[in-house]
């Protein structure tokens, strides 16, 4: 066999490390726009990562006035492509609509500038810096591919280096998606117990990226006559026929009894762990590091109030936790694929 180096095995995609403090990741799909918030002296940086992409970039002032200036872009009139792809009824466009409207924006007068035409080069890319806060559009401008054509929207990857670094405890959070009735903060390393009526939702979103979040939901109802029905994974996978549910036909989850206790109506990760426990004492014990806080004893302190009795181990479900099951039955763990902002 041939040794030459061109021969050899390369890894085609590198793996997308963690990016350092100051820097946010973001990919606006093919005819599709993605809202930020900038602050002065922020940079935004914008790839067209497969060429022949056409970009818009729309820029809005803290009292809603359009203008790409305040990026340092030329005004090349008006946004309708980025108008277009948000005046349409799916799901991600009315919380774009949603989110610019609270910031009392309005579209109708947005002016655009054309960062890439469709003639652009695969990994071309263009630098902006604010020069005041703004809401800037990014819009992977396009339509519905044409069976007889070859002009399918591609994305577009957006960085966003920060001028100022993020403060200890600073967050900010996406539009919630409906009205809120509890708005509950869980602050890393510890868990919370909370209550949930029949036909309410709960939006769980990972705020920084990349971090573990272990879910567990109990029948209140059996829960107040002493019987512990909490979810259960196997009883899921078996009756899913799937390692873990997903927004469709397939989407609860189910407690011991095989009865339905959560369903997924969205889902933006898409990767979970529904085969290990809750991380416990006994894992960090035999690790070298006795005594170390764990999901585990957290989840037995926040249910005690509920008359749950403790567990060694608790089985639940990690929606920002990335483990699944390889063709030599091995379990394999990997870094979540959670962004900041990814919720289910």
């Amino acid at each position: 066999m041939p040794t030459d180096q061109a021969s050899r095995p390369r890894v085609l995609t590198p793996g997308l490390p963690t990016p350092g403090p100051g820097t946010e990741r973001y990919l606006v799909r093919g005819n599709s726009a993605t809202a930020l918030s900038l602050e002065a002296g922020d940079v935004i940086e914008l790839i067209n990562l497969a060429g022949l992409q056409a970009c818009e970039l729309v820029a809005f002032d803290d009292q809603g006035r359009s203008d790409p200036g305040l990026l340092g872009a030329t005004n090349d009139g008006p946004a309708t492509g980025t108008q277009a792809i948000l005046g349409n009824r799916l799901t991600d466009a009315r919380r774009v609509r949603a989110g610019l409207a609270v910031a009392g924006i309005e579209l109708a007068d947005a002016v655009k500038s054309n960062v890439f035409d469709a003639h652009a080069s695969a990994g071309e890319r263009r630098g902006y810096t604010a020069s005041v806060a703004v809401t800037a559009v990014v819009a992977a401008v396009g339509a519905d591919m044409d069976t007889h054509g070859q002009n399918t929207p591609t994305d577009i990857l957006v960085f966003v280096h920060r001028a100022r670094l993020p403060q200890q405890g600073e967050v900010v959070l996406p539009i919630p998606l409906a009205d809120m009735t509890q708005d509950i903060f869980v602050e890393r390393r510890t868990a919370q117990a909370y209550q949930v009526k029949a036909g309410e939702f709960i939006q769980i979103i990972d705020i920084e990226g990349r971090e573990c979040s272990d879910f567990q939901a109990f029948d209140a109802r059996a829960l107040d006559g002493s019987l512990e029905q909490c979810l259960d994974a196997t009883v899921t996978r078996s009756l899913m026929g799937a390692a873990y549910p997903g927004p469709g036909l397939f989407s609860k989850f189910y407690d011991v009894t095989m009865a339905p206790l959560i369903e997924v109506v969205q889902d933006t990760v898409g990767r979970h762990d529904t085969f290990n426990l809750a991380c416990t004492a006994k894992y960090y014990d035999e690790m070298g590091y006795p005594g170390h806080v764990n999901c585990t004893d957290n989840m037995n302190w926040a249910l005690d109030p509920y008359g749950v009795a403790p567990r060694m181990g608790w089985e639940a479900i990690n929606f920002f936790y990335n483990t699944n099951m390889d063709e030599a039955n091995q379990i394999f763990l990997d870094e979540p694929w959670s962004r900041p902002g990814d919720y289910v």
